[in-house]
């Protein structure tokens, strides 16, 4: 069995990214990059084919986790997976998934798993540049999210 996750916030060049990246390592220490696949797309396409945000990149490299990957948007073919978990940012990101595409029955937030309570979105530092906090939200989240996946598909 193999789990499917595609994180999504609004241009794929800042949280979803990390989210991408942070999970990825997760998987990696955990042993389980056969059993997990994961992706990260953006709600918009003004930064298709582009670079993570240097921020993004800057705070994952002093977190010593690689990241490569290039902005897409999210295609509706992304959407007809109804066993892959589909992982918004924020609620902004999670209606318009649920507007454009309907009800996903693994539609959440990725704070929905963090051990952080009264918390519910990862803001965007596109224009404050708080990567670390960021990060740090997204780390937990993430976290909190491999627990599940692990729980439910039993591995």
């Amino acid at each position: 069995m193999t789990v499917h996750v595609l994180f999504v916030c609004l241009g794929n060049i800042c949280r979803s990214p990390m989210a991408e990246a942070v999970f990825q390592q997760l998987v990696n220490e955990a042993g389980l990059s056969e059993q997990i696949k994961l992706d990260s797309a953006g709600t918009g396409s003004w930064h298709i084919g582009e670079k993570a945000h240097a921020g993004t990149r800057r705070i994952l490299e002093e977190h010593t986790i690689p990241y490569d990957g290039r902005a897409r948007q999210v295609r509706p073919n992304d959407m007809m997976d109804r066993e892959q978990f589909i992982i918004a940012m924020d609620e902004s990101n999670l209606n318009d998934l649920q507007r454009r595409y309907g009800d996903h029955p693994r539609l959440y937030r990725l704070l929905d798993f963090a051990s952080q309570t009264g918390i519910k979105d990862v803001p965007d530092p596109y224009y404050n540049d708080n990567f670390e906090t960021v990060f740090q939200l997204v780390t937990d989240g993430c976290r909190g999210l491999l627990r599940h996946i692990r729980e439910e598909a039993g591995i």
